[in-house]
């Protein structure tokens, strides 16, 4: 196993096998995020995005909490200096979205899976539900309470969990600022499987290591492809799919399956 370089001891990186291993490092803050952990967070995971051995990328949490959102003590320092808090640009200034780990992560073409270790609030949640799957332990929960400290869910919530679980349920959610356990998650689809504690890490490299046995330029295809999906007809999406497929057909890792098939033996993808 290798270690990928990172800038904050905030965020742990680590690579092996085409896996990228992200741990949000403050377990003694349950992970909150600061300004420097989003900046990190976002060039790390840009630099994955393009990283021809990286195919598939894991966020998890270090300690009890996988991300608690908005450091909530570092606001309460700047209010108490009379600083303001969020956006900072002139009122004529539009603000940029482009090096945020949320524009990232729903840019991101390399799957993401989410091993959710404990709480995930705010931004947390907000994280975790932009990941492709989420593998949560047994004591892990999404916990919906930005209305309760007369905030949004600034980072995407209120677009994506209506399209996971519809309208109504998401606004029962939202509204009521509910802390949902792994078991309603996976109830809700929110969860693609409860394990326990011990079982999360070894069960998200296990599923991580069956994406990166598959062909890296399909995988990522399929993605871009269910992604832009959400907002083509159903003819357009056929008509793109149909050229993308006609692109891989040409590719050697084409040949390479077709080799494999008639060999009967796995396949040795090399993402060309």
């Amino acid at each position: 196993m290798t270690s990928a370089p990172s800038q904050s001891s905030d965020i742990l990186v680590e690579q092996s096998n085409f896996i990228l291993t992200i741990t949000l490092n403050r377990p003694e803050r349950l992970n909150a995020i600061s300004g420097d952990m989003l900046n990190d967070l976002a060039s790390t995971l840009k630099a994955a995005n393009s990283n021809p051995d990286v195919r598939v990328i894991i966020i998890t949490g270090a300690g009890k909490g996988f991300c608690s959102g908005l450091d909530l003590k570092d606001t309460q320092k700047k209010l108490a200096a009379g600083e303001g808090v969020g956006l900072t640009r002139k009122a004529t200034q539009l603000f940029n979205l482009d090096q945020s780990p949320i524009t990232a992560l729903w840019e991101m073409d390399k799957p993401v899976i989410a091993a959710i270790n404990g709480a995930a609030a705010g931004f947390g949640m907000d994280m975790a539900l932009l990941a492709d799957m989420r593998i949560m332990s047994e004591n892990a929960k999404l916990a919906a309470t930005m209305v309760k400290r007369n905030v949004v869910p600034e980072s995407g919530g209120t677009w994506l969990l209506p399209r996971l679980i519809g309208w109504g349920k998401a606004a029962e959610i939202f509204y009521r600022g509910l802390n949902l356990g792994a078991q309603e998650c996976a109830q809700l689809n929110l969860a693609n499987a409860v394990v326990p504690a011990d079982k999360l890490m070894e069960t998200a490299v296990n599923w991580a290591q069956e994406i990166a046995a598959n062909g890296p330029l399909a995988v990522q295809t399929t993605k871009r492809m269910m992604r832009l999906g959400m907002d083509q007809t159903f003819e357009g999406t056929v008509d793109h799919l149909l050229m993308h497929f006609t692109a891989l057909t040409k590719t050697d890792d084409f040949k390479e399956a077709l080799l494999a098939f008639n060999e009967k033996r796995a396949p040795n993808f090399k993402g060309s």
